[in-house]
């Protein structure tokens, strides 16, 4: 608990098992009173090994419902069983779980209630090993979006993310696309809602190991990034009503 606040870790695993138990030994548990894993019809034992960890809410997916729908179930249930602030942590071991408490107390002190940890502030990125063609593109994409969506944040692609209580009650999360997508989408959501978004530094790590989309599905998802912004833009004003935005104000 932070302050009488309920602090929840989501993991969303596919394929995991490498990774999931060093980065579940890592997480604060003097901080952290959930963590809830769910498996994304990985084709290893990465929900028995979750098991075996001791973690108490797991969910299964016999069916791949892709990085999104992972998130939708992750962040239903994280509601379900009372998180004040939820925490998206990746169980490939790319980004630290040593960052969890300052992203904790930011939203925990009502400071934001959305922390992403940015490898775009400092040198975190490159120095981390991602793929000079993925930062270019990173760089890209997040000044279009700065320009569209009119936020100004280091980077949109972050998969390090969290989330108060009230934020996951308020956009609807799950209107959004089951794909990779669905990160900037529910980021879109956020500022279109808005919510004010706080950044940490945060260094990465890009091994074998780590989960990465291929160049097909990084154009692809580049594609949704803009998209995605347009939409935005287009119901700011006025001129399209996407089912996305339909609550928000």
């Amino acid at each position: 608990m932070y302050k009488d606040q309920k602090v929840v870790v989501v993991l969303p695993a596919y394929n995991a098992a490498l990774t999931l138990e060093k980065t579940y030994n890592e997480i604060p548990f003097d901080l952290v009173d959930e963590v809830i894993l769910c498996d994304d019809a990985s084709k290893d034992h990465t929900a028995e090994l979750g098991k075996k960890l001791g973690i108490e809410h797991i969910i299964i997916h016999e069916n791949n419902k892709g990085y999104g729908g992972n998130q939708k179930s992750l962040y239903n249930k994280a509601l379900e069983i009372g998180g004040d602030i939820v925490i998206m942590l990746h169980p490939d071991y790319q980004y630290t779980p040593k960052l969890i408490p300052s992203m904790v107390n930011v939203i925990g002190e009502g400071l934001y209630p959305v922390v992403l940890g940015s490898r775009i502030l400092g040198k975190g990125a490159l120095k981390g090993g991602m793929p000079i063609y993925k930062y270019i593109a990173n760089r890209f994409l997040t000044l279009f979006q700065n320009i569209l969506i009119k936020y100004k944040l280091s980077e949109y692609h972050t998969g390090y993310r969290s989330f108060s209580r009230e934020v996951l009650e308020t956009i609807d999360f799950n209107a959004n696309s089951d794909d990779f997508v669905f990160d900037n989408e529910m980021l879109s959501q956020i500022v279109y809602a808005g919510f004010d978004i706080g950044e940490v530094t945060c260094p990465t790590k890009y091994f074998d190991e780590a989960s990465s989309i291929n160049l097909k599905r990084s154009i692809k998802y580049g594609f949704g990034v803009l998209r995605v912004s347009l939409s935005h833009r287009f119901n700011k004003w006025g001129l399209r009503k996407t089912a996305r935005y339909k609550k928000l104000k």
